[in-house]
């Protein structure tokens, strides 16, 4: 398994331990995000601080992580993205659809404020 995931109260981290993602990885990675909605769970941080390298493939993984996400009412972030992965989104224009930030921090401080701000609105 090239990647370790930790399950949280009110979200799951998966971190890739690889330097690349890639048609090696990306298989496993989308069944992974199907277990896990599966499982109910509707929000993902993705740590790719140590992906150095991403084609395609780990391009329609992160794209179906994030729509089994955002379909099961969730949200899907992404952190520690480098230069050429960031560079790849941008190509593809997807910066407007994934959520980015710059640090694992940062992904669950927005996962907690994206949770309470659903709350908030059903409550009304």
């Amino acid at each position: 398994m090239n990647y370790s995931v930790d399950k949280k109260e009110k979200y799951s981290l998966i971190t890739l331990e690889a330097d690349k993602l890639t048609a090696l990885i990306s298989p496993e990675l989308k069944s992974e995000f199907v277990v896990l909605n599966g499982d109910n769970v509707s929000n993902i941080v993705l740590d790719l601080s140590k992906v150095l390298y991403c084609d395609s493939s780990g391009l329609s993984a992160i794209l179906i992580g994030n729509r089994l996400c955002k379909e099961a009412g969730g949200s899907f972030v992404l952190a520690g993205l480098n230069s050429s992965v960031e560079k790849l989104i941008t190509i593809s224009q997807l910066e407007t659809v994934l959520t980015i930030v710059p640090t694992v921090n940062e992904a669950i401080d927005t996962i907690i404020l994206d949770t309470v701000s659903k709350e908030v609105e059903e409550g009304e």
